[in-house]
This record gives C-alpha cells, sequence and structure tokens, in this order.
C-alpha cells in the first residue's frame, strides 16, 4: 500500500453547500476541529439554484403569517407524509436563521419601511420568500462562505494558523465511510476519498461525519443538476448500515428550459410565477385551471379575472393556480404537451412580459432576463419562455432523528439538506429548501458536537484494513479487463431512468426498470478505465456509477412498492392518494448488491398540531380511524 495523505479532525463535512457549510460554522463555534470536503471548487453548489428565496414566517410583507401557517403550508406541499417534527422544527425555526444571515453580512432586498422583502411562492399562503433580486442562493453561499473566512481569520488570531479549526479541501471526492464495528453496532470512524486533480488518495480519521451532499439528479437525462449530483451522499450512508426512506418521491421542477437541446433542463426559477408570470398552452389558454385538484380548491381562483386580482388584493382573493405545488404543475405541464397542446419545443409558454413593465422584470429577474438572452435569444420583456419539466430534487434521503439529524443505525454519521429525508413528506415547496438548509445544517453541527462529548475519550480508530480495501475498491477500475466505457452506461442508465420511473409511472415500466437496473450491475462491477490517476474524468464517473445505480433501485423499487399517486409520486395505474399508504414510510436499505424495501409506519402527528387544520380537510388524507380521536373541537 502506498503512502497516503492522512488527516485528523473532530468532524467532517462532506458537501460545501447551504447546508454543509452552515453545519460547518456551527461545529466549529462549538470549539471542533472541523474539515469541510467538497467534490468541486469551493462555493459551486446547487444552493446557488435555489433563486427565488429562503421560506421564513416572518411576516414582514403580511402581519398574518406565522410559524403555524408555515408548518401548515408545508404539511399540504408534502401531502400529509413529512416528518411532522422536522416541518415544525423547520417552520419554528427559520426566521432565526435568517436574521442570523443578516449578522453574518447577508443583503437582502427590502420593502419600503427596511424590514426584509418577501415575495410569493408556490403553495405558500403568504408572501413568505426573503429574497435577493432571483439570486438568492448566491447571496446565501457567499455570506457563509464570508462567515467560514471570518471565523479562519479568529482563529489566525488566536492561533497563527488560518486553518487550526476549519479548513476546506476542494476538489476532493468522498468514495467511501470508514467504519468501526469493534463493538458490533457501526460507528464512523472516519472517510476515505481521493484528490480529484492528481487522484492521491487522502484520509480522513474522525469520530463525527455531516452528510451535506445534495441530491441523485443525474440519475436522469433531463435535469437542472449539474455533474456533482450522483447520490454520493446517500449511497455511502446506505452501504454504511443507513436507511434511505421516501426514495420514490423525485420533484420534476415545472419550469426548466426546453430549447435550445444544449440547455435543456435548465431552472428557470418558480419566482417568475411568483412575481406574475403566467402559464398558456399552444392555444393561448391559462390551462392551470383545469388541473386544481379538489383538495386545494379552497385556496386557489377559478377565474383569470380572480387570479389577477389577487396580485393587488390577495387578502381578498384566492392565489393564481400557476402556484399550486410544483408536482401539481409539473404533472398539468406533462399532460398538456402529451396533449398535444404544447409549444414547439415540446414544453408550454411562461409568460411575465404582458404583466410587468421590461424594467421591473429586469430588476427582479435579472438572471433569468440574461439567461434567456444569453442561452436563447428570447427576451422575456417582450415574449414568452418555453418551459417544461426537469428533474430537480429528491424528496427522499438518509432517514434522520428529526433534533439531531442523526442517520438511523450508524453512530456518528448525520445528513442535512437534500441528502436528509423526512421533511418535505412527498413534495417539497419551493424557498422551503433553502431554509431546510440553514436549519438542519445548524442542528447538524449541533449535533455532531454534543455526540462528540458523549463519546470523549472513546474515540474510534481508523485501521490499515479498512484504507487497504477502500483503496483496492477505488483502483479496481483500471484492473477490470474486457469492461465497459463508464460513459456508455451512465447515459443508458439516465435514459432507463427517465423512460421508465419519470413523471407518470406504472407497474408495468417500473419492473421493466428494475430488471434494466439490475443487469446494470456487473457492468458496473466490471467498467473499465485507461490511462493514469491524474485528471481521469472517465475514472473519476467510474466511482459515481456505484452511488447512480443504488439510488436508482432505490427508487424505482419504492416507487413500485407504492401503488397510489401522492407528490412527487405518480401511478397511472393508482391514480388516486390512498389514506391507508398516508400511514406509511418505505424505508431503502443497502442489502447484498441490491436494496430491499420495507414499510415503516409514521410518526403520529399530535393533536396540537393536527388542530391547526380543517376537520374536513385532514379528511381528506387521513382515515376514518384516525379521526375518530379529534374532536370537532380538536380540529379548527
Amino acid at each position: 500500500m502506498s503512502q497516503i495523505e492522512r488527516h485528523s479532525y473532530d468532524v467532517i463535512v462532506i458537501g460545501a453547500g447551504g447546508a454543509g457549510l452552515r453545519a460547518a460554522i456551527e461545529a466549529r463555534s462549538r470549539g471542533l476541529r472541523t474539515a469541510i470536503v467538497c467534490k468541486s471548487l469551493f462555493g459551486k453548489a446547487h444552493t446557488v439554484m435555489a433563486e427565488g428565496g429562503i421560506a421564513a414566517a416572518m411576516g414582514n410583507v403580511n402581519s398574518n403569517d406565522n410559524w403555524q401557517v408555515h408548518f401548515r403550508d408545508t404539511m399540504r406541499g408534502g401531502k400529509f407524509l413529512n416528518n411532522y417534527r422536522m416541518a415544525e422544527l423547520h417552520a419554528k425555526e427559520a426566521p432565526q436563521r435568517v436574521w442570523e444571515l443578516e449578522t453574518y453580512g447577508a443583503l437582502f432586498d427590502r420593502t419600503k419601511d427596511g424590514k426584509i422583502s418577501q415575495r410569493n411562492f408556490g403553495g405558500h399562503e403568504y408572501p413568505r420568500l426573503a429574497h435577493v433580486g432571483d439570486r438568492t442562493g448566491l447571496e446565501l453561499i457567499r455570506t457563509l462562505q464570508q462567515k467560514v473566512v471570518s471565523l479562519q481569520q479568529e482563529d489566525f488570531a488566536a492561533t497563527g494558523d488560518y486553518e487550526s479549526h476549519l479548513k476546506v479541501f476542494a476538489e476532493c471526492s468522498i468514495t467511501d465511510l470508514l467504519l468501526d464495528e469493534a463493538s458490533g453496532a457501526p460507528r464512523i470512524a472516519g472517510a476515505f476519498g481521493y484528490w480529484r486533480e492528481t487522484g492521491e488518495f487522502i484520509v480522513f480519521e474522525a469520530p463525527a461525519v455531516i452528510l451535506a451532499t445534495g441530491g441523485i439528479g443525474k440519475s436522469f437525462k433531463v435535469t437542472s443538476n449539474s455533474w456533482e449530483y450522483t447520490g454520493d451522499g446517500h449511497a455511502l450512508a446506505a452501504r454504511s448500515g443507513s436507511r434511505l426512506i421516501n426514495m420514490e418521491f423525485v420533484q420534476f421542477h415545472p419550469t426548466g428550459m426546453v430549447w435550445p437541446p444544449s440547455v435543456k433542463g435548465i431552472l428557470v426559477t418558480e419566482s417568475v410565477r411568483g412575481d406574475g408570470g403566467v402559464l398558456t398552452n399552444s392555444e393561448g389558454r391559462r390551462f392551470m385551471f383545469d388541473y386544481i385538484p379538489d383538495v386545494f380548491k379552497k385556496q386557489y381562483a377559478t377565474t383569470e379575472e380572480e387570479a389577477d386580482r389577487w396580485y393587488t388584493d390577495p387578502d381578498n382573493n384566492k392565489r393564481p393556480p400557476e402556484l399550486l405545488p410544483r408536482d401539481e404543475v409539473a404533472r398539468a405541464i406533462n399532460s398538456e404537451v402529451k396533449a398535444g397542446r404544447g409549444s414547439p419545443h415540446g414544453g408550454v409558454f411562461l409568460d411575465v412580459s404582458k404583466r410587468l413593465p421590461a424594467e421591473t422584470i429586469k430588476a427582479k429577474l435579472p438572471s433569468m432576463y440574461h439567461q434567456f438572452k444569453e442561452l436563447a435569444g428570447v427576451d422575456i420583456t417582450a415574449e414568452p419562455m418555453e418551459v417544461g419539466p426537469t428533474c430537480h430534487y429528491v424528496m427522499g434521503g438518509v432517514e434522520v432523528d428529526p433534533d439531531s439529524t442523526a442517520a438511523v443505525g450508524v453512530a456518528g454519521l448525520f445528513a442535512a439538506g437534500e441528502v436528509a429525508g423526512g421533511m418535505h413528506g412527498s413534495n417539497r415547496l419551493g424557498g422551503n429548501s433553502l431554509s431546510d438548509l440553514l436549519v438542519f445544517g445548524h442542528r447538524a453541527g449541533l449535533g455532531a458536537a454534543d455526540y462528540l462529548q458523549g463519546i470523549a475519550g472513546s474515540r474510534p480508530s481508523v485501521t490499515p484494513q479498512m484504507v487497504a480495501t477502500a483503496e483496492q475498491t477505488a483502483l479496481q477500475p483500471f484492473h477490470n479487463e474486457g469492461g465497459e466505457n463508464p460513459y456508455t452506461i451512465h447515459a443508458e442508465l439516465q435514459q432507463t431512468m427517465n423512460d421508465l420511473v419519470g413523471i407518470i409511472r406504472n407497474g408495468a415500466e417500473l419492473a421493466e426498470a428494475i430488471a434494466r437496473l439490475d443487469s446494470f450491475k456487473e457492468r458496473v462491477r466490471a467498467v473499465k478505465v485507461t490511462g493514469g490517476r491524474a485528471f481521469n474524468p472517465g475514472w473519476h464517473l467510474a466511482l459515481d456509477l456505484p452511488n447512480l445505480l443504488l439510488v436508482s433501485e432505490a427508487l424505482a423499487r419504492a416507487a413500485l412498492m407504492r401503488e397510489e399517486s401522492r407528490g412527487g409520486h405518480t401511478r397511472d395505474d393508482f391514480p388516486g392518494m390512498d389514506n391507508q399508504w398516508r400511514q406509511v414510510n418505505l424505508v431503502c436499505r443497502a442489502e447484498g448488491d441490491g436494496i430491499a424495501v420495507e414499510k415503516q409506519p409514521i410518526p403520529v402527528i399530535p393533536s396540537e398540531l393536527l388542530g391547526l387544520f380543517e376537520v374536513s380537510e385532514l379528511e381528506k388524507y387521513f382515515t376514518s380511524a384516525e379521526l375518530a380521536g379529534l374532536s370537532t373541537g380538536g380540529a379548527q
């Protein structure tokens, strides 16, 4: 075994998006020596794509807003499959996390009286998204990066070393979590990875690891996600003995670019619709009025006139159906295109030019204006955009304890952000992602600190055998003979997921997808790469493929088992929601070379939280047996 670079820390944070940086800041603030390991460049995170804003019930634009309303909207958006405790903590703590960003130096758009401005977004009853034009995610990352730098400056003043307590390892990939199983139950001992530039290996010894690796978008052909999103954290957790929850629920953002082909899938922020953009088909009709589900009819306008009045008088009118939760809008667009009423390039039209003056559009939506002008030759101040659904976000992820974010099944492992499951149920509301990152990134740092305090004096150690096994696995693609090119396998895997596990699913296609995914396993094991370890993107992809295959199988198997349609999971052979299925989470475990799926009862929502809903609404989601304990006075 060659000499390998080694480092020792208290906490390793894998991922440098909003969740990872907030977790690292909290861990360092608790006095822990913390390493941030990011697959790409520091600051290049998908947090930047969350352009519309941070959902937090601060009540700055409408004083009727509060955490109870935010909780209610989040549960409705997730079709009551959310982990209620995560949704509760999120709604209560989001305002504090946003105000905290201001102390770090964040610059938000302001109301006339100087408060943080908040805008409307799909599924949110009141204007709730704190924003910086349509570049909020960029401001969030910039602010958290600056906070990291300021902490490093404090450490330099105290120790003479900027990186004594907080160091960033950029362009470094983690391939294995190192586990101490001497006591029987697995616990984290460290992590193994490699420098992407040189291919040299690196070992981190640490008793706590926080996963903040984002999602699984590169399993699909059409996605808003960049190359980094290969399900690394999901797979690391599952292979270590933790569990994945809600993997069948994938959010296809309703509005991605569809033309030209080189930009297909790039995100078009929901704030275009929040600021007045309307969706029309090839006949020029606002079709969303045809797709308002019964469970939302009390909250959404049924005529264009009322929908238009809402923008200036929201207290006395219902909201436009363009602002329905994302799963509803994506399905509606998909249906219009299939019915032959799509735009010339296979999407629909999104138009904000008829509602807002050109200067207002440029001020409120500068990124979208430049994106369409530069990439598609479209002036959104004067003409409509063509948009269509794109794989954007996975609601499923590592099953965690809501309060500490500790991963179920592996001591010392934590997860926050998109890699963690439970918070969003079957569908995430726009804007809830950034506040999710902040709330649970903060809690992950706290959870890791508390865990380390509890194991003081009994830290696990990394053994030579752990490192040798991880090194052998990473080098295997160089030794395989006669295997395929990793790019061929990846392209076929993405096509399989796009064709058979997309927006609309059915049992026969899901079964076919699982059979195809099984056939990929031997091909992935035998994948062949050539050349050396330095600057070798083919090798990088070969190491990503097992992760992509694992999350794809978890998604497909869970989707086949859930025989209903709910949120980001639509079965055309089971088109309705089933109240019996609302009581069940599907949990995926790595077993042998595959995935086993089992049912798990969903935590019971306390009566004081159910009391925030009208009984008539709960009847649409809960069984009569569940509601038996609720009197009319128990819920509003």
